[in-house]
């Protein structure tokens, strides 16, 4: 155990006091508030107002568009088609909407043009569609002789509630909370294997490079050496999220005193508040965040990382003691980084719609993707039997993949100018 805490020191000091490491440590949080100050800023500039011209034959939609804060449309139904497009080409119009007039309302479904130089987004093909189908259908409706004044009155707009089986209230959007705050856990998870499983990786290449594992392997066990790697840098890891926490939480604290930002409610939201239906609903979005397992996901959450991230990092220890270089190394990144991938989006896909589905329960079973996929089925109630049967799975694998990779970690590590061949590798399994 000693020999494996003076390891462990080894990789962590030398880690801390790596100039990129130091570098990166205090200039990440700024990277991060400012990436988050500019997507803020570009934000709130409000993109210029397209002109659109209308030349209506018909003289049935003109009066239907509406100008907005994107889009100011203009009655140009005197001006010739051929001036129109002319002027398009100028840039004095975005477009011109192109509406023939028709002796039939059928032919309409199929007879209108949008002339312009770039392709319009599909939000505003969108918004002019229904736009018109919706004149062309009290058209149709008055020729049929319905009165659409009392047809628009007779519309309703219902709005369902949400109550529990025990008769209390509940609200929307929940389930999309829910699996926000599990993704939060999960990405910290996957964000943390992918940097500081490359640097274990990187750390067994350059050692190897310099022959230094040559010397040290004659004092201590490569098991020893591997898990010391893994265990230090883990520690240095944590020491940076821990940086990086305080440092962003101060810049954020500084830019909101210097620019006037504000979290707190202006004096019209807070009259809103007090009118009591945003307040009652604000009370009952934060009664039922306070209902959510919490406190069970971080404790699981601490099981998981642990597990997950020594699993992967044995894996990349491996990686880097298989091969001489980082650039081969990506041909084995890749099956590494791929259930990780495959975790997050079984999330998205699979837990949001069925968190407790066949999909959803065994790929938080698999231990390659349960310390991401269980993360976020925990919010939605797992039984602790699901969550102990798969931390067992999780760790047993680890303990395998670990034995697994001291084997060709052994191997790997002193075979320099030479790379291992599978063979080599699985014969190394058998000592």
């Amino acid at each position: 155990m000693g020999v494996l805490s003076l390891i462990i020191k080894r990789e962590f000091i030398a880690k801390v006091r790596n100039k990129s490491f130091i570098v990166m440590t205090f200039v990440s949080p700024l990277i991060f508030v400012g990436i988050a100050v500019l997507i803020g800023y570009l934000g709130s500039i409000r993109s210029e107002v397209k002109n659109i011209g209308v030349h209506d034959e018909s003289g049935l939609f003109v009066k239907e568009f509406k100008s907005n804060k994107e889009y100011k449309y203009y009655d140009v139904s005197l001006v010739p088609k051929e001036i129109l497009t002319d002027s398009i080409s100028r840039k004095a119009y975005e477009g011109v909407l192109y509406i023939p007039k028709y002796d039939s309302i059928g032919k309409y479904e199929n007879g209108i043009q949008y002339i312009s130089e770039d392709s319009p987004s599909l939000g505003f093909v969108s918004q002019v569609e229904n736009t018109m189908n919706r004149k062309l259908t009290k058209y149709n409706l008055s020729n049929q002789g319905f009165d659409t004044l009392v047809i628009d009155k007779a519309k309703t707009n219902v709005t369902i509630n949400l109550v529990k089986s025990s008769g209390e209230e509940t609200v929307k959007g929940l389930n999309e909370i829910k699996i926000a705050i599990g993704t939060v856990f999960g990405y910290l998870i996957m964000m943390f294997i992918i940097i500081y499983g490359n640097l274990v990786m990187r750390s067994v290449i350059e050692e190897k490079t310099n022959r230094i594992i040559e010397i040290i392997v004659s004092s201590v066990k490569p098991f020893q050496l591997m898990l010391g790697k893994i265990i230090g840098t883990t520690f240095a890891g944590i020491l940076q999220f821990a940086i990086w926490a305080i440092v962003g939480g101060i810049l954020i604290f500084v830019v909101n005193s210097m620019f006037g930002l504000s979290t707190t409610a202006t004096n019209t939201e807070l009259a809103a508040l007090n009118s009591g239906e945003l307040l009652d609903k604000v009370q009952m979005y934060y009664k039922e965040l306070m209902m959510l397992p919490l406190g069970s996901l971080f404790f699981y959450f601490i099981f998981y990382f642990i597990g997950g991230y020594f699993l992967y990092s044995s894996l990349y220890a491996a990686i880097g003691a298989a091969v001489d270089n980082e650039t081969d190394s990506q041909q084995f990144l890749f099956p590494v980084i791929m259930p990780l991938m495959l975790g997050v989006y079984v999330g998205f896909f699979a837990v949001m719609n069925e968190p407790h589905g066949t999909v959803a329960t065994v790929f938080s079973m698999i231990p390659l993707t349960s310390p991401i996929v269980m993360l976020m089925r925990i919010p939605f109630g797992v039984p602790t039997s699901q969550i102990i049967i798969s931390l067992v799975i999780l760790f047993v694998t680890f303990i395998g993949i670990v034995w697994v990779a001291a084997k060709i970690y052994r191997v790997g590590i002193l075979m320099y100018g030479k790379k291992p061949t599978w063979k080599e590798l699985l014969n190394g399994l058998k000592y």
